[in-house]
């Protein structure tokens, strides 16, 4: 645990100094991944104006767009925690739309909510499919980078 989060340091030095929004989603990501096992990660960002979310960045996905208040990514601005599901088609919560639409098929997932310096939420992070699942110490682990990363979404969004 100690390396993953010296991982996590270097990885917010290299941040700062990627060179555009999409650069720096896509470094989100694939630390995300690296640091977690996950196959795939989704950022959504919070459009509170048009009471929605979409995704700024979805690996190997069409942008994603859904109600602010549907789906675990939905619940997780509602209950404002990170919500980890190692059985999402046995959550009434679950939008397997979203699945039928991206053609990727969910095994479990972990999000958690992403907070501007106001406290206000902005976004969502996602990861999907870890080989044997996701547990405590992952959800632990996504919210600490949730905060980690917040300020460079905050700061590259219009939120």
């Amino acid at each position: 645990m100690k390396d993953k989060y010296h991982e996590l340091v270097q990885f917010g030095k290299n941040l700062l100094n990627t060179e555009s929004l999409n650069d720096g989603m896509l470094y989100i990501s694939l630390n995300a991944k690296s640091l977690t096992g996950a196959e795939r990660c989704s950022i959504f960002i919070y459009d509170i104006n048009e009471d929605e979310l979409w995704t700024i960045l979805a690996d190997e996905s069409e942008k994603i767009v859904v109600p602010y208040d549907l789906g675990i990514v939905g619940q997780t601005i509602k209950i404002r925690k990170p919500i980890l599901e190692n059985d999402p088609y046995d959550n009434a919560h679950f939008l397997s739309d979203v699945d039928i639409q991206t053609g990727y098929y969910t095994r479990n997932l972990l999000t958690s909510p992403i907070f501007n310096s106001k406290r206000e939420i902005i976004g969502v992070i996602q990861l999907l499919n870890k080989e044997d699942g996701f547990n405590q110490k992952d959800m632990e682990f996504l919210s600490f980078f949730s905060h980690y990363i917040s300020s460079f979404i905050e700061l590259s969004t219009d939120n």
